[in-house]
């Protein structure tokens, strides 16, 4: 199929139930394809690893790794030298922010959050 657009496929990692279920609104408000949803950050390093995602949406404090932790990884791995990373925090201090940042994140939200504010972020950085 001449000019068919690649969907983004997106992981997200949140160990609440209620975020995971709002970033999954606000990834497919953007357009974008949800190839897994885990509850912590040894899943979603394992989701990542498998699926080679566009995308992936880390909670910052999570059982298991920790987003940064994953984060790191994910840096660390050529394959995955592509993937854009957001990391999603309640922490709103500016060292919260600089420590995501650090470790490779491309884009550090804090929470609470709006699903619509959520898919337009997301939007813009995969654009």
């Amino acid at each position: 199929m001449a000019g068919a657009v690649t969907s983004i496929r997106v992981v997200i990692a949140d160990d609440d139930p209620d975020i995971r279920a709002l970033v999954a609104i606000a990834v497919r408000k953007a357009g974008f394809e949800l190839v897994a949803e885990t509850i912590d950050g040894t899943s979603a390093w394992e989701s990542i690893q498998a699926t080679q995602p566009d995308l992936v949406v880390l909670d910052v404090s999570m059982p298991g790794m920790t987003g940064l932790e994953v984060t790191t990884l994910i840096r660390a791995e050529q394959s995955l030298a592509g993937l854009r990373v957001a990391l999603l925090s309640a922490g709103v201090d500016d060292t919260s922010r600089q420590t995501g940042m650090d470790v490779g994140a491309d884009v550090y939200l804090t929470k609470p959050f709006s699903p619509r504010d959520l898919a337009l972020r997301l939007g813009e950085l995969m654009s």
